[in-house]
């Protein structure tokens, strides 16, 4: 009896307690055949024909089936313009695209993405959607050396998203992203104005370089794109040095602005990237420069240092797949710090050119008085000339300009303390002593003139021997008088 009665109470614990494992082993068991991220609506168990719809199409989107994919989401849109599942259709419809890969396929999901934008501004998938459109254009990005459309491209989508979604949670990798797309950028700016330098064309060199420093503060040879700009100004002066077509004490300030040009970009190395690699060889050139060396706050070591610490460094396989695939590596881009979102203006090689002629004018005018120095420089084209400087204009009667009149006329100017008369008239020039001059010699006579021909008689000219037509050899010239030719003649054509 104790038997069947503890055997009663073990069978109605089990059929207490095995359901509720089995339904908590059932919500432990992974579920190989959901992507949450990409159907969030996936685990409602519904029997509705929209819902089966777009499972269909998200099973055969996983498989790789991307046109059944299309067609059963385009049929649920269709059929079902109110369902629930309408804004998570529209979005799956790009990933089609987006999945299936390819110039072409990748163009389609952009509009998919954008439409869904236009349609869908205030929804949560929204984020995801900008996001993807960054993605589309990321994936296309070519090497720091070919076409950077793509790159900048992504650069704005992804700028756009942060902006426009700022409470998304794809934010960190948005901006993650944007640092990649920078680096590549700034390494494009990098090579072309190392290019520069090489030739020593000195203002496109600073005007790259300054670009990379302004644009891009978190690429990874920000260090050696101010150090550049540095030994660009230090080249400067020592070609104005090397000059021996301007006066030495100009030549000197002249050096002397552009080797403090040299050394505040030496400082900015220091001062803004205390940790990076090349800040030894900035202290050596401001030490040879006789100029002192700046400490760096606390705050920018360790700042720097986190930025410098997040980098990865490249390896041997990193490089060798930067040989074999499409795009560029970013292993070198910082993983900490804010990237910018406003695009500051570029600086351009004139921008430079206006800077140097501000610096050659102040070296000129150094140590002169302020009239001197006005007098120094030139009008332009269409101003008036200064009382100071020589007139060009030509004078009265058409003469050459700054000098005599080339017609041997003179204005005679009017005595002192007598007014000008302005209706005075120009006279020849008379010297001082005409009695000096000698007299002018005549012209000699012409011989009178002889009529040898008489009147009624008419002139004949004798003929000459120019006139005499030469005699024609009729023997070379064919003519129809000469003898028909006979027998064997007849065969010889001459």
């Amino acid at each position: 009896m104790n038997r069947l009665s503890n055997r009663i109470v073990a069978a109605a614990l089990a059929a207490l307690i095995v359901p509720g494992v089995l339904a908590f082993a059932s919500d432990q068991k992974p579920k190989k055949d959901q992507d949450l991220s990409a159907n969030p609506l996936a685990d409602l168990n519904s029997k509705q024909p929209d819902k089966e719809l777009f499972d269909k199409a998200m099973a055969a989107l996983k498989k790789g089936k991307f046109d059944v994919a299309r067609l059963d989401l385009q049929t649920m849109l269709n059929t079902y313009p109110d369902s629930e599942y309408r804004m998570r259709a529209k979005l799956a419809v790009g990933d089609t695209w987006f999945k299936e890969g390819g110039t072409a396929a990748l163009t389609q999901a952009e509009a998919e993405y954008k439409d869904f934008i236009t349609f869908f501004p205030d929804a949560p998938e929204a984020a995801e959607a900008q996001m993807k459109v960054g993605d589309i254009y990321y994936q296309q990005m070519e090497k720091p050396d070919r076409d950077f459309t793509n790159a900048l491209e992504a650069e704005k989508a992804y700028r756009q998203m942060i902006n426009l979604f700022p409470d998304s949670t794809l934010i960190p990798r948005a901006k993650q992203k944007l640092r990649n797309v920078q680096e590549v950028l700034g390494e494009r700016e990098m090579q072309i104005g190392l290019y520069y330098q090489s030739r020593a064309d000195y203002p496109a060199t600073i005007a790259r370089l300054q670009t990379v420093v302004d644009a891009y503060p978190l690429y990874s040879k920000s260090d050696l794109a101010m150090l550049t700009i540095g030994d660009a100004y230090a080249g400067e002066a020592k070609a104005y040095r090397a000059a021996t077509a301007m006066p030495g004490a100009m030549r000197e300030r002249l050096a002397s602005l552009y080797s403090d040009k040299a050394a505040a970009a030496y400082d900015k190395v220091i001062t803004h990237y205390p940790m990076a690699p090349r800040v030894e060889d900035a202290k050596d050139r401001l030490v040879a420069m006789n100029r002192p060396v700046p400490e760096p706050t606390k705050e920018v070591v360790a700042e720097n240092e986190a930025e410098e610490a997040s980098r990865q460094p490249i390896r041997f396989t990193d490089r060798t797949l930067d040989i074999i695939k499409h795009g560029p590596t970013t292993v070198e881009a910082a993983h900490v710090g804010e990237p910018t979102l406003e695009t500051p203006k570029r600086t351009v090689a004139p921008d430079i050119t206006k800077e140097n002629i501000a610096l050659f004018t102040e070296a000129r005018n150094a140590g002169r008085p302020a009239a001197e120095a006005t007098a120094a420089t030139p009008t332009g084209p269409n101003e008036p000339p200064r009382s100071d400087q020589p007139s060009t204009a030509p004078l009265q009667g058409g003469g050459a300009p700054g000098g005599g009149s080339g017609v041997g006329v003179q204005v005679l100017n009017a005595p002192s303390g007598v007014a000008a008369d302005p209706n005075a008239l120009v006279r020849p020039v008379v010297p001082d002593n005409p009695g000096n001059i000698p007299a002018a010699e005549a012209p000699a006579a012409a011989p009178a003139q002889v009529n040898e021909i008489k009147p009624g008689t008419a002139q004949q000219t004798p003929a000459t021997a120019a006139d005499a037509k030469p005699k024609t050899d009729l023997n070379n010239e064919s003519s129809s008088k000469k003898k028909k030719k006979k027998g064997l003649a007849k065969l010889n054509p001459f």
